[in-house]
C-alpha cells in the first residue's frame, strides 16, 4: 500500500536477518517479536473501545453498555471545542458541542462522565492534546474524590502535541510552549502519578492524514525522541519517565506491511533508547502500543463490508503485538457509531481473541521471509527520514519548514491519483460497485438541543462559584506560565475551584499566544 515493491515470492535470498541481533525471542531486546515473553498467553490485549458523544450522561451510558458487553478499558472521545480548548458557550463552539465526542467543560462534567464507575478499577484513555493538562487535572480530582489516590490511577492521556502540528491540526499555542506543557505533564506524572502514561505518541493521525506506513513509523518515532530529549533537558533521568511513554499506531488494510511496521517500531525504539539515550531499565526499551483500525479505510458505499476490513486490520494489530486495541464500527463513514455497530466491533476483537488461535503464540509471523524483509525495509526508510529531520534541525524546525506536512500531502496525493486512475481497487468504491444500492442503516443522530443544555450547564456552574477564588487561580496559571514553575499543580487547584477548561486555556493564550500554520498546497 505504501509503494514498497513486492517480489512474487520470498525466500532466504531476500532476508539476511540475524536472529539474535535483529529479532531475539519475545520479551528480549530488541523486542522485535514482542515486549513480553508470553504475550497474549499471559494476558490478552485490552479491548478499549473509543466512545464519546453528546452530553456526559449519554457517554456515561455508552461506557456502561460497553463494560456490560465485555470491554476491558475505557477510552474517551472529546468534542471539537474541548479539543481546541474552548468552553461550550464560546462563540466558536456553536454547532459543534457534543457532535463528534463528549463536551467536558468543568470538574462537574468529569464527575458525571464517570458517575458510577470506580476509577480505581478501570484503566482510562483520553484522546486530547492541546488541552490535555486541564482534562488530566479534572480526572485526577475525580479519582481523589472517589477515594483513589493519584498515584493509583491507571490510564493514558494522549498529549502528543507534535503530531497535531504534523497532521491533526488541533493545536492552541506555538510549538515551543506546547512542548514545555507536555514536559510539565511528564514531570508531574513521573513524580505524582507513576501508573499513568502522560503521553501517547501517536502515529494514528499521521496515517489518517494520508501518510505511508514508513512515514507513520518515522514521524511517530521522531516525535517520541523529541519528547525524550526535552525531558532529559529538563533534568529528568530517562529511566524515571521512559517506561511510562506509550504509543498509538494505525492498523491499516495492508496486512503484512502493518505487522512489519509494528515490529520495526519496537526494534528501532529499543535500539535508540539504549544506544543513543543511555536507558538502562529494560522497561524503558519496551515499546508498548495501542492500535486502532483505520478510519480512512472505511467506505460509505456498502458499509457492511467495513466489518471485513476492520476484522483484518484488527488481526494485523494482534499479529503485530499490540497491547490494546480499538476496532472501528462499520457505520463510522456515515455517522458516530450506533450501539449495534459498536457491539459488532467489540465482538470482532473477542472472536480474534478466543476463536482464531491468533493469541496462542507470540509473533506468529516471525521468520516469514516476507515479513522479515518488510520489517527491514520499513526500518531502512525510517532511518532515512531521521537523517532528513536531523538535517533540518529537529522536529520543531522541520514543522516550521512544513517538512512533515509536505511529505504527507504528497503521499496522500499519490494514493488518490492511483485510486482515480483505477491503479488501485477499493471494493464498492471503484470495484464491484452497486450503483443502485440503498442502505437503510439506523444511524446515530446527536440531538441539537443537547448543545443548549450543555451551555446552560456551564453557565449555571459559573454563577455559583467563588469568583475571587477563580481569579486567583487564573492569575497563578499566568504567573507559572511566565516562570519555570511546573503548571500542573496550579491547574489541579484551578480544577478544584471550578475554573473551566476554556478559562485555563485562555489564561495560557494570554501569555503564550496562538499558533498559525503556513498552509501547504
Amino acid at each position: 500500500m505504501s509503494g514498497v515493491p513486492l517480489e512474487p515470492m520470498y525466500s532466504p535470498r531476500n532476508s539476511a536477518t540475524d536472529y539474535v541481533a535483529d529479532l531475539g525471542d519475545p520479551g528480549v531486546y530488541p523486542f522485535t517479536r514482542g515486549v513480553y515473553p508470553s504475550m497474549y498467553r499471559g494476558q490478552l490485549w485490552t479491548m478499549r473501545q473509543f466512545a464519546g458523544f453528546g452530553t456526559v450522561a449519554e457517554t456515561n451510558e455508552r461506557f456502561r453498555y460497553l463494560i456490560d458487553h465485555g470491554q476491558t478499558g475505557l477510552s474517551v472521545a472529546f468534542d471539537m471545542p474541548t479539543l481546541m480548548g474552548l468552553d461550550s458557550d464560546h462563540a466558536r463552539s456553536l454547532g459543534e458541542v457534543g457532535r463528534e465526542g463528549v463536551a467536558v467543560d468543568s470538574l462537574q462534567d468529569m464527575r458525571d462522565l464517570f458517575a458510577g464507575i470506580e476509577l480505581g478499577d478501570v484503566s482510562t484513555s483520553m484522546t486530547v492534546n492541546s488541552s490535555a493538562a486541564m482534562l488530566l487535572a479534572f480526572y485526577l480530582c475525580v479519582g481523589e474524590e472517589q477515594g483513589t489516590p493519584r498515584d493509583e490511577l491507571r490510564g493514558t492521556i494522549q498529549t502528543d502535541i507534535l503530531k497535531e502540528y504534523i497532521a491533526q491540526k488541533e493545536w492552541i499555542y506555538p510549538p515551543e510552549p506546547s512542548m514545555r506543557l507536555c514536559v510539565d505533564m511528564i514531570e508531574f506524572c513521573t513524580n505524582e502519578m507513576p501508573r499513568w502514561h502522560p503521553v501517547s505518541i501517536s502515529g494514528y493521525h499521521i496515517r489518517e492524514a494520508g501518510s505511508t506506513a514508513a512515514q507513520e513509523l518515522a514521524f511517530t518515532l521522531a516525535d517520541g525522541f523529541a519528547y525524550v530529549e526535552e525531558s532529559i533537558a529538563r533534568g529528568l533521568d530517562i529511566d524515571s519517565f521512559a517506561p511510562r511513554l506509550s504509543f498509538f499506531f494505525n492498523a491499516h488494510i495492508d496486512f503484512f506491511e502493518e505487522v512489519a511496521k509494528y515490529r520495526a517500531a519496537r526494534r528501532i525504539w529499543a535500539r535508540e533508547l539504549k544506544q543513543r539515550y543511555g536507558a538502562k531499565d529494560e522497561r524503558s526499551l519496551r515499546m508498548r502500543f495501542h492500535a486502532q483500525t483505520a478510519g480512512v479505510s472505511l467506505t460509505a458505499q456498502q458499509p457492511e463490508v467495513n466489518i471485513v476490513r476492520t476484522a483484518l486490520e484488527a488481526l494485523a494489530a494482534v499479529m503485530g503485538g499490540c497491547q490494546s486495541l480499538h476496532t472501528n464500527s462499520y457505520d463510522e463513514a456515515l455517522a458516530l457509531p450506533s450501539e449495534h455497530a459498536v457491539k459488532i466491533a467489540l465482538r470482532t476483537q473477542q472472536v480474534i481473541a478466543h476463536e482464531t488461535g491468533a493469541a496462542s503464540s507470540a509473533d506468529p509471523l516471525g521468520g516469514s521471509y516476507l515479513v522479515e524483509e518488510l520489517t527491514d525495509e520499513l526500518e531502512r526508510q525510517a532511518y532515512a527520514y531521521f537523517d532528513e529531520i536531523r538535517e533540518l534541525g529537529g522536529v520543531i524546525p522541520a514543522i516550521r519548514e512544513n517538512f512533515f506536512q509536505r511529505e504527507i500531502a504528497e503521499a496522500s496525493f499519490r494514493f488518490q491519483s492511483e485510486l482515480e486512475n483505477d491503479e488501485r481497487a477499493i471494493v464498492g468504491v471503484n470495484a464491484y460497485e452497486e450503483p443502485d444500492e440503498v442502505e437503510r442503516l439506523e444511524l446515530l443522530k446527536v440531538d441539537p438541543s443537547l448543545e443548549t443544555t450543555q451551555v446552560e450547564r456551564v453557565q449555571a456552574m459559573r454563577a455559583q462559584r467563588d469568583s475571587a477564588g477563580v481569579e486567583a487561580c487564573l492569575a497563578r496559571i499566568k504567573n507559572d506560565a511566565t516562570a519555570d514553575t511546573n503548571l500542573m499543580p496550579g491547574l489541579v487547584d484551578a480544577a478544584k475551584a471550578d475554573v473551566t477548561m476554556g478559562e485555563m486555556c485562555d489564561a495560557l493564550r494570554e501569555v503564550w499566544g496562538v499558533w498559525r500554520e503556513t498552509p501547504v498546497f
